[in-house]
């Protein structure tokens, strides 16, 4: 009797044992297509779909392309497949790390922008007031995108877009002289010159997938400048090996964000371009960033050695950035001449 009552308890926790096991293989299964599906990245929209018109028009009231713009790519950060996934503290969400990595770079230009739309497009001088709705949608896209509770990143991020379109609201009323957006080259060229800033980082640090000794040019072009510590004149730089997909997809998204900002400025200072016969500028720019988000048919990101045997695909990445860098470069003295 109580050899059978054994073999009986084996069996049972053997069962069980086989069970569990099962569970497990299955919930690693269903993570990882979940993982799957959540990588994927949105795809490009048409802003001109997108506008938010408060009435039927050929030509748009001068500030709605970007205000709408910004919005939409702002909530296609919280609502494609998987959400918000920078503060996921799950799984599948907490083992991804390409996508968050994409969330990054979206981020950033939409802080960018907003602060460009607080700062410049929305007042007339130097010393007119701030619209306090821009003031708080910048200041909400700027809370920590890794908070996952008390707040989560993703309630700022929605307030950020109520406040926009509060902004929007009064800026499409007639009735109300209270919300403004000016279409001069003087701001288009304020936000351009962050642009070029954050696209020459990224096309710096793409380049550096390889490694490369760089000379010290901080100080090149000025005899007397100065510094606060001393630097070495010739610099090993060499981008991470576990950090090069993730510089690849910031670099992707925040391309990406930048395409639909480009499309959005194409038609709001459609007259300011105009003028300077710039049009073509800023869609060979738009045209560049498109090239940045073709399909990767690699599993992952390679890091050949340049003109090696394997591609490296921060290097294509960084052709593509630097090229849209150039002729930001270029629009901004175009837009600088009288």
């Amino acid at each position: 009797m109580g050899q059978r009552l054994d073999e009986f308890r084996e069996d049972l926790m053997g069962g069980l044992g086989r069970v569990v096991a099962l569970l497990v293989v299955i919930y690693l299964l269903v993570m990882l297509v979940l993982g799957w599906f959540w990588s994927s990245e949105p795809d490009i929209f048409s802003v001109r779909d997108n506008l938010a018109l408060q009435e039927t028009k050929d030509k748009p009231l001068t500030g709605v392309a970007t205000t709408s713009t910004l919005a939409k790519v702002t909530r296609t950060l919280l609502d494609k497949p998987g959400g918000f996934m920078s503060n996921d503290v799950m799984p599948p969400g907490i083992w991804l790390d390409n996508i968050p990595k994409w969330e990054y770079g979206v981020l950033i230009q939409v802080r960018d922008l907003s602060k460009a739309m607080r700062e410049a497009f929305s007042r007339s001088q130097s010393q007119s007031t701030e619209d306090l709705s821009l003031a708080k949608a910048e200041s909400r896209f700027n809370f920590d995108h890794r908070s996952w509770a008390l707040p989560a990143s993703e309630s700022e991020y929605r307030d950020g877009i109520t406040a926009l379109e509060d902004y929007l609201e009064r800026l499409t009323d007639a009735d109300k002289h209270n919300a403004q957006f000016f279409a001069r080259a003087d701001n288009l060229r304020y936000w351009l010159s962050t642009v070029e800033t954050r696209l020459g980082s990224l096309s710096q640090r793409l380049s550096a997938s390889v490694g490369q000794r760089r000379l010290n040019t901080d100080l090149a072009g000025e005899e007397k400048a100065s510094r606060s510590t001393s630097a070495p004149a010739e610099m090993q730089v060499k981008t991470a090996w576990m950090e090069i997909d993730d510089v690849f997809y910031e670099a992707r998204g925040s391309a990406w964000a930048l395409l639909h900002f480009l499309r959005a400025i194409e038609i709001d200072f459609a007259d300011t371009l105009g003028r300077k016969n710039a049009q073509v500028s800023v869609q060979q720019i738009i045209r560049e960033l498109e090239a940045t988000q073709a399909t990767v048919y690699s599993p992952m990101i390679l890091n050949g050695s340049g003109l090696g045997m394997l591609a490296n695909h921060s290097l294509v990445m960084a052709s593509y950035i630097s090229r849209a860098n150039a002729a930001i470069i270029d629009l901004r003295e175009l837009l600088s001449q009288g």
